[in-house]
């Protein structure tokens, strides 16, 4: 048998592409929340995922979710940490290359609104956010996944929602459909 198929066939690498087919599409969402863009929600979900197999055998299976959720959010952090020197040291700033496209539905209209305040927040407080109200955990989760107090993650959420509430964006015609979490 070649290696790569006795590679293939550990039970190990058998039980990772399992979990990672039935988490991607999750992963994804809460990945592009955090990013605020598709295709580096994808490197962010691959990446996580990538370090995670490595360590596959000595992630506790009663804590996977938890490991991996914990692991994305630190990978986007870090990503942020590394874009903010990347963007300190060019001269310039460079062109974006997907921009929302505001000509669909109500649907599309207000999920750009949403991403569009998203990305004003601190990669800490939108972190926060989309934990709580996208991953609908408790605030207590949060702090062990930031490894923070349950304060800090108040504050954050606090924070973070009074910036959304004030975001033009949002309007004062459109108050009817508030922000999620956000009354």
């Amino acid at each position: 048998m070649p290696q790569y198929e006795r590679f293939a066939a550990s039970s190990g690498s058998t039980d990772f592409a399992a979990y990672a087919g039935a988490a991607w599409a999750r992963l994804l969402r809460t990945a592009l929340l955090l990013t605020g863009d598709y295709h580096e929600a994808e490197d962010l979900v691959q990446t996580t995922l990538a370090k995670v197999y490595a360590r596959w055998g000595r992630v506790p299976h009663e804590h996977v979710d938890f490991y991996v959720r914990r692991s994305l959010v630190n990978n986007n952090l870090n990503r942020i940490r590394r874009r903010r020197v990347t963007h300190l040291l060019m001269p310039f700033l460079p062109e974006r290359v997907h921009q929302p496209d505001n000509g669909h539905a109500e649907s599309v209209e207000r999920r750009a609104a949403v991403m569009e305040a998203l990305a004003t927040l601190s990669a800490r407080q939108r972190t926060v956010l989309v934990l709580r109200y996208w991953e609908d955990l408790a605030e207590a989760d949060i702090a062990e996944v930031l490894d923070c107090s349950i304060g800090t993650v108040k504050t954050h959420a606090r924070r973070g929602l009074a910036a959304l509430r004030s975001h033009p964006a949002f309007d004062a015609s459109d108050r009817s459909h508030p922000v999620s979490g956000a009354h």
